[in-house]
This record gives structure tokens, sequence and C-alpha cells, in this order.
């Protein structure tokens, strides 16, 4: 077995505790929502999708049915399905570590394989388990703990937890941007995401920046 890149160890467990901490604030708010303790620990578990699961509790703390959640939910992890057919010539697995594979294919993981193409595809696939395992057990954890003090924590924002995000992904794609098509593609991303933000639901910004991406791609100039 190939030894752990420390670089590649390094950026993985920076990314992943930074997004998983954001997980107190998915628990306060699901427990604020409505949710049990073992409710939201169990949504965690099982959906391991950030804005889908907020999408959840949103609609469902909003007084919506079941099937507008799910639906919502639905849409959002969308993008998921893009990020396996990235990964799936990188990682080339089968049976149970396909499945586990699927379950740990996020944006944190696929981002991180992708930055580490640099180094080669040995480190791509550590990139990916790496991030995606400890994303997947800080997330679960922090859920816990946010569920439990939700009435204590307060807002979440006021811990700055609400910045870790974007915090950590902009580390990750600064050093990507190579050419002056790439920082327009990144600038016009971000000023699309930040103009959807206060008029459409949580998750869909990330998808029409992701669509945005496959148009200026396909109508780019060769």
């Amino acid at each position: 077995m190939s030894s752990v890149n420390r670089a590649t160890l390094s950026k993985s467990l920076s990314v992943s505790f930074a997004v998983g901490a954001y997980g107190t604030a998915f628990g306060a708010a699901a427990v604020a929502a409505g949710f049990s303790v073992w409710q939201a620990c169990l949504l965690s578990l099982l959906t391991f999708t950030g804005a889908s699961q907020f999408a959840v509790i949103g609609v469902l703390g909003a007084g919506g049915s079941a099937l507008a959640g799910i639906a919502t939910a639905s849409l959002l992890g969308m993008r998921n399905a893009i990020y396996s057919m990235i990964m799936k010539p990188i990682l080339q697995v089968s049976g149970l570590k396909k499945i586990i594979a699927t379950q740990i294919t996020i944006d944190e993981s696929t981002a991180v394989s992708t930055a580490e193409e640099v180094r080669g595809e040995t480190a791509m696939r550590q990139g990916f388990w790496l991030t995606g395992a400890g994303v997947y057990l800080f997330w679960n954890f922090f859920t816990l703990l946010g569920a439990l003090g939700a009435e204590a924590i307060g807002d979440p924002a006021m811990w700055g937890l609400d910045a870790a995000v974007p915090a950590a992904f902009l580390a990750l794609v600064w050093p990507r941007l190579k050419s002056k098509d790439d920082y327009v593609l990144a600038i016009s991303a971000a000023a699309l995401a930040i103009a959807l933000t206060p008029i459409v639901a949580a998750g869909l910004p990330i998808i029409a920046t992701a669509l945005l991406a496959v148009a200026f791609a396909k109508f780019k100039p060769v």
C-alpha cells in the first residue's frame, strides 16, 4: 500500500475539520426545527450532504410536506452524480468500496482529489478517501454536539462556523487558477452565486455555477 503523501494528508485533515465543524450548525438547526437529537444524527449518517440536509429541515421546519423536503434535497444532491462521473475513472472501485465511495462523494472529497492532480492519481485517490472519511466523521460528531447543545450554542455565525466552508474552498480553488479564462470563470461563478443566494433556495447557487462551468467549457473557443 502506498504511503500517504504528507501534503495531501494535511490538506485533507484541514478541510475535513473546517467543513465537519459546520455540522454543529446543522445539529442545532435541526433541533430548532423540531427534530429530535437522534433524528438529526440519523439524517447526517444516512444523507450526508450538507445542502440537502439543511433543505430538508428548512422545508419541514417551515411546515412543508415530507415529499417537498425530499424533492428539494434530491435536486440539491444532483451535483454528487456529476462528481461520481468525475471520480469513477480515478477510484476504479467495486463492491463494498464502491458503496462507501458513493456515500462520501461530496464537494470536499472531489475538490481535494482534483486539487491533488499535480501529484498524480495515487495522491488524488488518497485525497478523496482521507477527505471523504474525515468530513463524514467530523460532520457526524459535530452534528451530535450541535444537537445536544442547540440552546447553548445560539447563532452558529457567532462562532465563525458559517465562514469555515467558503474559506476552505477558497484555499483549494485559488492555486488552481492558472489562466485568464480560469479567473474569468471563477469571478463569473462567484458573481452568479452571490446574485442568486438571496432569491433561491440554499444549494441552488452551487448548481447554477456548475451549469455555468459546463456552458463555459462547451462554448469556449478552441
